[in-house]
Order: C-alpha cells, then structure tokens, then sequence
C-alpha cells in the first residue's frame, strides 16, 4: 500500500467502500452494551469487535478503513492476532480516533470545545508506530436559535486545524469532523437552519485549515448531512440531499478528495438512504460513510453477547455494509432491505 498521504485518502473513499467507526470510548460501549444486558469489560469489547473485524466478506468488500479507540489500537483478538493485523490482513486501514472528548467551553453556555492537542504529536508517532495510517477529531457545534457563537465555532476549527496539521507532519490522513448536531438546543430547529450553521460552519473550517497550511488532498472531510432537528423531522429524503450538496458544494473545495458522512443521529435506513440520495448529484468528491451506530446496531442486537450467535451478528454487519456501500454508488433501494 502507498504511503503517500494522497493515496490514503483516496483508498479511504474509493470503490463504493467506506468507514467503520468503531472509536466508541469506554463509557460510550458501556451504553451500547447496555441495551443488550452485556457489561462492558475488556474481553467483551474485544469479543464484540473481533466479531465485526473477523466479518471478511463485509470488511474485504465494503470496509475501506476501521476508525478505532486507544484500547482497541492495541487489543489482540482472542487467539492472540493484533486487530490492526486482521483489518490490514482484510485489506482495510487502520485508524485511530485522537481527540479527548468535547467539554464544556468556559464562558459559552451550552458549547463545548474538543480537547486532545496536549501532547499529541508524541502520541501520533506512537499510533503511526502501530499501524494507524488515519486519525480522526470530532469538534462539536450546537444549533438553536441563538447558537452557535462565532466564538464557538472558530474555537472549534483551529483545533481540528492544528489537530489535521500535527497528524500530516506523523504522515497520517486527518479525518476533519466539524459536527452540527442535529439533537441541537433545544433539538427543535429546522432544517433551513441546519443549513446556514453548517455552511457558516464549513466554511471557518476550511479558512483555519488554510491558515494551518493542511494538505486538503492529503485528508478527509467528515461532516453532518443538511436535516432537521431530531424533534422536528419534516425533511424528505430528496430535500436532506439536495440542502447537503448545496451547502457542500458553496463550502467545500475540490481538492478534498473525498467526503465520509457521519450518520449523526438518523436511523440506520434514513443514513442509508440519504447517502444514496447525495451520491445521485454530480460531485466533484468521492462521497461515503464514515458511520458508527448505522453500521453496528443491527449486528449488536442480532449478536446480543452470545458466542452463539456471532454468525448471526456478522450477517448483519455485512447486510448493512453492502447497503450503504450500494448508497455510496447511489444505487441503493429500499426493496434491497427487505429482500435481506
């Protein structure tokens, strides 16, 4: 596999394949595993994620790259083989999620800034060093009528800026994720006004990224598709797709090679269906998902902690992955889901 930052980037995006967003931190598993009575332990978390990684049809055909926690960076499945060998042995990357987490920034009630630039470059090295060839940092952005602030969101884009510079100086792709939640304050807006925050929102992104002398060739945008508030769903699929490009294509320059949408809230069918929507449009990106819960839920349930029913889990993993590898061609149909 190139080295080159360029060619990383693409194989990301590339072939109708796209992210498995497996960083959930160890509170975040411990939520997941509660909906199916599991506790979260070290060797539960392993067993669940050796169950996905070992998914060879899914993670050799539809999986380009695994985005993983710390813990997970450095875990061996349970007959000693390191998961960043498995995924490599799968022909997918490995990845890394860097940021510590957004916290509550001071004097800006209801916003928070992304934490995890102390130290980082030492810590870039360390995960170049066990195979991570990507990273990944989420900066946060709330919506309401009054947020978010110009304060907030510049804050915000500085740091995934220094975050994306530090990881090109390691020689590894920055995914660039400057969210707009869509279960904003009070998670009532519309989806008019998810549109003019995440174009605001973008384009102090990509200003900071400049400023910050990033490579856009050499990362991955990562951001919210264009929807309403999680309390007032309106939006068609066609009109979730149609708001998205617009406000990527006023935002976004060319030279990013490609686009991998967080499913941010949707359910699994509405991420899937939405991606397949945008991929309809004439891109000047190579346009993918990059999801976490549209990609896992249906395999945790099938699972449900059991050694039993890892088969089971799998074919679930793999029925979605096919699914939005198909969106990511723009040729996914929902008559597909029911022919599962």
């Amino acid at each position: 596999m190139s080295e080159r930052l360029e060619d990383i980037a693409v194989q990301m995006v590339a072939g109708g394949r796209g992210l498995l967003a497996a960083d959930e931190s160890t509170s975040t598993i411990k939520k997941r595993f509660d909906t199916i009575n599991l506790e979260s332990t070290e060797s539960s978390r392993r067993d669940y994620r050796q169950m996905l990684f070992r998914s060879d049809e899914a993670m050799k055909k539809y999986i380009s790259g695994v985005i993983l926690f710390e813990e997970t960076l450095f875990q061996k499945a349970a007959d000693g083989t390191p998961f960043v060998d498995i995924i490599r042995a799968a022909g997918s990357i490995p990845g890394i999620k860097v940021d510590t987490g957004a916290k509550p920034m001071a004097k800006y009630p209801g916003e928070t800034i992304t934490e995890g630039l102390d130290g980082l470059g030492e810590r870039l090295a360390k995960y170049y060093d066990a195979g991570a060839r990507f990273a990944k940092w989420r900066g946060v952005i709330a919506i309401s009528s009054s947020l978010p602030t110009r304060g907030s969101v510049r804050a915000n884009a500085q740091a995934l800026a220094r975050y994306a510079a530090l990881c090109q100086e390691a020689k590894i792709v920055p995914i660039v994720e400057p969210e707009c939640l869509m279960d904003g304050k009070p998670g009532d807006h519309n989806i008019d006004r998810c549109a003019e925050v995440t174009e605001a929102t973008l384009r102090v992104v990509f200003e900071e990224l400049a400023d910050a002398r990033v490579s856009l060739e050499g990362m991955i945008l990562k951001p919210n598709m264009v929807i309403d508030g999680k309390n007032a769903r309106k939006a068609s699929v066609e009109e979730v797709a149609e708001r998205t490009v617009q406000v990527l294509k006023r935002t976004v320059p060319s030279a990013v090679p490609g686009i991998a949408f967080l499913s941010g809230g949707q359910t699994t069918e509405e991420a899937t269906a939405h991606l397949s929507a945008i991929n309809g449009f004439d891109l000047p990106w190579l346009v993918t998902f990059s999801y976490g819960r549209a990609l896992q839920d249906s395999a945790l349930k099938a699972w449900n902690g059991k050694p039993e029913n890892v088969a089971a889990g799998q074919r679930e993993f793999t029925h979605r992955a096919e699914m939005n590898s198909l969106a990511a061609k723009g040729s996914w149909k929902k008559d597909l889901e029911k022919a599962a």
